[in-house]
């Protein structure tokens, strides 16, 4: 069974929309961690591992936003690595929940959830 071709734009278009939003979450948290880390009183005890946040932070939202410019030259190359960004925090959501920590584990995994889904159905060969 063939998508429709409005589906499978309407998809695409909020393929590139959403993983263009959650880089700019994530480079929001690199933000919000060096402002919290400038303002701290006491001093950091594994600045490392803050750096290693930062790094994985902006490798994450630069490879997010690469997988949304493949979406809008329609190549190929983008999908695989969104959706399996987006199943990766499936699965932290869950770790979040089993935390308790539902005001975190709710919205990540909604978000994670429509693009996955946007993306598996917004490219076609």
């Amino acid at each position: 069974m063939a998508i429709s071709d409005a589906l499978f734009e309407r998809s695409r278009k909020a393929a590139i929309s959403l993983l263009r939003f959650e880089s700019i979450i994530m480079i929001g948290l690199i933000i919000y961690l060096a402002l919290l880390d400038a303002f701290r009183t006491k001093p950091l005890s594994a600045p490392l591992a803050l750096a290693g946040d930062f790094i994985g932070l902006a490798l994450g939202a630069i490879g997010l936003f690469a997988c949304s410019m493949s979406y809008k030259a329609g190549k190929s190359w983008g999908r695989a690595p969104a959706v399996l960004a987006n199943l990766i925090a499936l699965g932290v959501a869950y770790f979040m929940l089993s935390g308790k920590f539902y005001i975190g584990a709710y919205p990540l995994g909604a978000l994670a959830f429509v693009t996955t889904a946007v993306c598996v159905v917004g490219y076609r060969e």
